[in-house]
């Protein structure tokens, strides 16, 4: 894998996804779901490189480069090897998801079809999934076309047209025809493998090219917003609605750094912000899921408190530890499974709860809008907001070892209050809409008390402090503050003096647990933009979000964070935060429509 960056593709079908690098080598792909045991773990266990073991490898022999390319419109990858001779293969991958009888099909399953290009290509196949985080081999067992995985829990099946004894042996052989690999359940197919591949990938295409063609796109930028928007849905756990935060666990936010975290689960945060984007292209779908979800986190909250982030299938307890027989992404242990920070006090949730979900109360297009029996279960997140909103807690960065009372979490709970007026008084309920808007006033009036320094300038990252931190912006963007206020304008103008290089920016300017932060976090560069576009400075914010476009791969995917200096992407990966700020700032920055046509 190329030590420059995140070179890597995703595959996915809202149940099960693949990462797949710039050489058609699986590196990673978790079972039976996003948050489970890696069965292809080279990502994070190789130093330099690719080795063999945790990964599904298609070699040619005597590389020489590649190109990789998604189909249009669609999650269905293409990477095409060439040798040193002139030969050259191409290797389409997906995931399949399609509707069949009315229903979602999304099985836990890989495609990889494999096709000659030009010349007389010799391609070795090398299939060596692991289980138990690498610890473990699953047995193999051999049919007439295919191979078995068994393991303790589930058996895999490879089907495939290709000579079974060579892909068994991993002896390299001539490509002289396509070739295809269904990598799923243990069941045998009602057709033969090439036809089901074909007809799998036909109806693949078919349903992304439905769906992204629903989407109300901005005119400018639309090749990155369909693949942001399509990257968003394929972190859907579609079954119970979370929206995980990234896919991977445990690429460092920096090198060397030991900031190294596991994001595949769904912090309200984060799902929230994923909902707002795709709602902004009219793709309502997702949040009509998440909200099964969130509804779910909500009834099962113990006293009113709800955690910062829960396992995808609403687990509780996400109890960290570390894989110490893995080396790490490129070396740079440790790999974490599990997530601390379930355990956090992180008051911004309550109004994420309440943003996340007030849409469906005003949008006519939903099937079941939301009514008197959704609010009473948001007014609980928010009596909770109101009874919090000014004690302290770990904020929405998440430090483990710092507790203040954070601007931003104040700003969340002041959300909470004034969507629950807003929908209060949809719902025809003055009393409470009248409740809620007091209560709202009331943290307002707190917030512009105690979170403005006159001697920065600026707010700041908590009541009575004294360092900048980015997470303010968000004060224009959830309607808190006008942001012509020159209060805000000021805000805007330290914060790029202090946490800026060139287009990047940091999260925050005080040291944290593991000193000072070196990288740029993409989701904070996004919301800059956004408040220069507020505040009237457009071209400046035009000129910053190409160049935050020009920071992402060759596939048009962004990680958690972005290196300054290299412009290496580094943290988990692809990370959702990142690739809402790509449909946050076209939708805010593109002309309109009329202007063109």
């Amino acid at each position: 894998m190329d030590a420059a960056s995140l070179k890597l593709g995703l595959v996915g079908n809202c149940a099960v996804s693949a990462l797949i690098d710039d050489r058609a080598r699986v590196v990673w792909a978790c079972v039976p779901r996003y948050d489970g045991d890696p069965m292809f773990n080279a990502l994070i266990d190789s130093p330099e490189g690719v080795g063999p073991d945790g990964t599904f490898q298609v070699m040619l022999e005597d590389f020489s480069h590649s190109e990789q390319s998604y189909d249009h419109g669609t999650a269905v990858l293409r990477t095409r090897l060439y040798d040193t001779h002139g030969d050259a293969i191409e290797v389409t991958d997906f995931m399949p998801r399609f509707f069949l009888q009315d229903r979602p099909f999304r099985p836990m399953m890989l495609v990889r079809r494999i096709r000659p290009l030009q010349g007389h290509p010799r391609i070795r196949v090398v299939l060596r999934p692991v289980l138990a985080w690498g610890t473990a081999k699953p047995e193999r067992t051999r049919g007439s076309n295919h191979m078995r995985f068994v393991g303790p829990r589930f058996t895999v099946r490879l089907t495939t047209n290709a000579p079974l004894t060579y892909v068994s042996a991993e002896t390299a052989f001539a490509l002289d025809m396509p070739m295809s690999f269904i990598f799923g359940p243990d069941e045998t197919l009602d057709r033969g493998v090439e036809d089901a591949a074909r007809l799998l990938e036909e109806h693949t295409i078919t349903y992304w090219r439905d769906w992204t063609r629903r989407l109300a796109i901005p005119l400018e930028w639309q090749e990155a917003v369909i693949r942001a928007a399509i990257t968003l849905k394929l972190c859907l756990y579609e079954e119970t609605g979370a929206i995980v935060a990234a896919m991977t666990t445990s690429i460092p936010e920096a090198p060397g750094t030991q900031r190294n975290w596991d994001y595949r689960y769904c912090w309200l945060r984060d799902a929230f912000f994923v909902v707002r984007a795709l709602n902004s292209l009219s793709e309502t779908g997702t949040m009509e899921d998440y909200l099964r979800w969130l509804r779910n986190v909500v009834a099962q909250s113990k006293d009113g408190h709800v955690q910062p982030l829960y396992g995808i299938g609403l687990e509780q307890t996400l109890t960290e530890r570390t894989m110490d027989h893995l080396r790490g992404y490129r070396g740079m242990g440790p790999v974490r499974a599990g997530n601390q920070a379930y355990e956090h006090f992180q008051h911004d949730v309550y109004g994420n709860i309440v943003l996340g979900s007030a849409q469906s109360f005003f949008d006519h297009r939903l099937h079941q809008r939301a009514g008197l029996d959704e609010f009473a279960l948001l007014e609980r997140a928010g009596e909770r907001a109101y009874a919090i909103h000014d004690q302290p807690d770990a904020g929405m960065w998440e430090l483990r070892t710092r507790s203040r009372v954070h601007t931003s979490s104040v700003l969340m709970n002041w959300a909470a209050c004034d969507r629950l007026a807003k929908i209060a008084n949809e719902l025809k309920l003055p009393q409470r809409s009248a409740l809620w808007r007091e209560r709202a006033d009331v943290i307002r009036k707190k917030i512009l008390e105690n979170a403005w320094s006159d001697q920065r300038q600026s707010f700041v990252e908590s009541f009575g402090g004294k360092d900048l931190d980015a997470s303010v912006l968000l004060m224009a963007e959830v309607g808190f503050i006008d942001p012509k206020d020159p209060r805000f304008v000021s805000t805007v103008e330290a914060l790029e003096a202090s946490l800026c290089d060139g287009p990047y920016m940091r999260r925050y300017e005080a040291p944290d647990d593991f000193g000072r932060p070196e990288t740029s976090f993409n989701i904070c560069a996004f919301w800059r933009i956004d408040a220069l576009a507020r505040i009237g400075r457009t071209e400046k914010a035009r000129e910053l979000f190409e160049s935050l476009l020009a920071s992402r791969n060759h596939l048009g995917l962004l990680s958690e964070d972005t290196h300054p200096v290299t412009g290496e992407l580094w943290g988990n990966f692809p990370q959702t935060y990142s690739m809402v700020g790509i449909i946050n700032g076209a939708m805010r920055l593109s002309r309109a429509w009329d202007t063109q046509i």
